[in-house]
């Protein structure tokens, strides 16, 4: 297993991307990029989404794609025969850890509190998606956590937005903030892909100036 870190492309965002059908995944992964985005998610959670994996795949090679919102072993090894490249869950259970390690896929299964930390560490993962961040205390209980879980780092999802993403991206125990901000629904249904790049860019823009800062 890879830690998902080491695989991950361009700034230190994971844009999660949720089509109906592949050529609208297609066509916002393109415009992700275009912006400077290097990884997305595409979360299962519409009946094309593991055809949208592979669309996206096909069109866009230079593109990291991972899928999310993995439940199972069946997601887990669906998502890997679709074309994904890691996994994201939102949450975790031995057995779906056991699952998701068992595909040798990088992965970053969620957590959202101190005992779901410590089930991870058991089985050897490192690397955590903190899910939903805002709602489970955000940056602040992500400083707390790091003094306790000092090897760990986590991807916070949930919440996140342009307006918030450098609390988050500062933060050492942080290695990349996921969200869907950078598509929002409005953009998508109207075929606005120029926004999605224009968000895209803003984010990426702030995560290079904050990783220079460091």
């Amino acid at each position: 297993m890879s830690a998902l870190s080491h695989v991950l492309q361009g700034p230190a965002l994971l844009p999660i991307i949720q089509a109906e059908v592949p050529s609208t995944a297609v066509a916002i992964a393109k415009a992700m990029q275009q912006g400077g985005i290097g990884s997305v998610e595409v979360v299962l959670r519409t009946p094309k989404a593991l055809d949208c994996i592979s669309a996206i795949r096909s069109a866009l090679p230079e593109l990291l794609v991972g899928a999310g919102t993995i439940l199972s072993a069946a997601d887990a090894q669906a998502a890997k025969d679709a074309g994904s490249q890691f996994l994201v869950s939102p949450a975790s259970t031995p057995k779906l850890l056991q699952a998701m390690l068992d595909t040798g896929l990088a992965l970053a299964p969620g957590v959202s509190t101190p005992s779901e930390i410590a089930l991870a560490l058991e089985m050897g993962i490192r690397e955590l998606k903190f899910f939903p961040a805002n709602l489970s205390g955000g940056s602040a209980m992500l400083k707390a956590l790091s003094s306790i879980f000092q090897q760990v780092r986590f991807c916070p999802t949930g919440g996140i937005s342009q307006q918030n993403l450098a609390e988050y991206l500062a933060l050492p125990n942080v290695f990349v903030v996921g969200g869907s901000w950078i598509s929002p629904a409005s953009a998508i249904a109207s075929g606005d892909w120029a926004q999605i790049t224009a968000l895209s860019h803003q984010a990426c823009s702030l995560a290079r100036q904050l990783k220079q800062a460091a």
